[in-house]
């Protein structure tokens, strides 16, 4: 660990962007919430998806200036301008701080009509802002660009008066991701008259992904991918099974920790996993003190690092998950 922290202490600015990109509010678009955008504007400080990508260039480069995360040359103060306002969440805090009655979001699957609608009221004619940040225009066109100046200046101080309270390095330094597919449960706990309902919430530091609720089932079957992003200070994955209640507090059915620290160990000594063909590479052992059943092994398939887990619930009278790991490193 003390190695990899090491190497990881100066990263590059497109890791930087990249890292930031795989927050979890930043997985979807700014916009429309389509998931797992690859387009940002740099000046504004946002992860937006193709589709909206389109109504941010019809506004002009002085109001919205968009770079391809992955395709695009970024320069170091577009890199630290996204980093300074730190992704989605943040910005639409400010952007979106305030609807009038009426006006909603548009879906993924929006017209262009109104998604452009949408964005040049949000971006251009500020109707979301904060009163405190309008900046009423003026009649001349000459006047655009200062206007939008004053503006982007005004947000950028509102960013960094908000942010000087919470964290002083601004960004969480992520290291790469976790799908994790939750296959199915065994022998879960009755929490309703002759059955439950669950669904299972995995977290990681500030960070939750869910399940969808099985209904009437005690041996549900999810097949559901989940991602979670792993920041450089990780600690275990918290696994939490639920019973869910439309007139009541949902009921817990048992929990594990996962200790990803094997995976991650195997997965960093073993760098490129597509150079090596399939084999085992490292360990979980079962103990007395976790939630095993039996040794976990983290292996390369098919160029991917993997590892299957069987455990069992703890803190509860019966119940077994069974998971499916996969290590995706940052620069993938």
């Amino acid at each position: 660990m003390s190695h990899q922290t090491s190497a990881l202490r100066k990263p590059s600015g497109k890791r930087r962007l990249t890292s930031l990109m795989i927050q979890s509010d930043n997985r979807v678009c700014a916009d429309c919430g389509a998931p797992d955008p690859k387009w940002a504007s740099a000046n504004i400080g946002v992860f937006i998806c193709l589709k909206c990508c389109g109504a941010h260039r019809s506004l002009g480069a002085h109001i919205s200036k968009v770079l391809s995360v992955t395709l695009d040359e970024w320069s170091d103060d577009e890199i630290e301008a996204m980093i300074e306002v730190g992704g989605n969440a943040s910005a639409n805090s400010i952007y979106e701080a305030y609807f009038p009655e009426g006006v909603s979001k548009p879906k993924p699957d929006a017209g262009h009509e109104e998604r452009h609608q949408f964005i040049r009221s949000k971006y251009e004619l500020q109707d979301f802002l904060k009163p405190s940040l309008r900046i009423l225009s003026g009649s001349s066109n000459n006047s655009k660009h200062s206007l939008q100046t004053s503006l982007s200046r005004k947000i950028m101080d509102s960013f960094r008066s908000s942010s000087s309270s919470q964290n002083s390095n601004g960004l969480v330094e992520f290291i790469g991701m976790l799908k994790i597919k939750v296959l199915k449960g065994t022998n879960l706990a009755v929490r309703d008259m002759l059955s439950s309902d669950p669904y299972i919430i995995l977290s990681l530091g500030q960070q939750k992904a869910q399940t969808s609720v099985v209904k009437s089932n005690l041996n549900p079957v999810w097949n559901e991918e989940l991602k979670l992003s792993v920041p450089e200070d990780y600690g275990s994955i918290k696994l939490q099974v639920y019973d869910h209640d439309m007139f009541s507090a949902d009921d817990i059915m048992g929990e594990a920790e996962i200790d990803i620290q094997p995976m991650i160990t195997s997965a960093t000594a073993f760098g490129d996993a597509g150079m090596f063909g399939d084999m085992q590479i490292g360990k979980w052992l079962k103990s007395y003190d976790n939630a095993l059943i039996e040794d976990s092994t983290v292996n390369i398939v098919d160029g991917k690092v993997k590892q299957e887990l069987w455990l069992r619930l703890q803190n509860v009278e019966s119940g077994e998950v069974e998971l499916e790991l996969e290590w995706v490193p940052l620069d993938q």
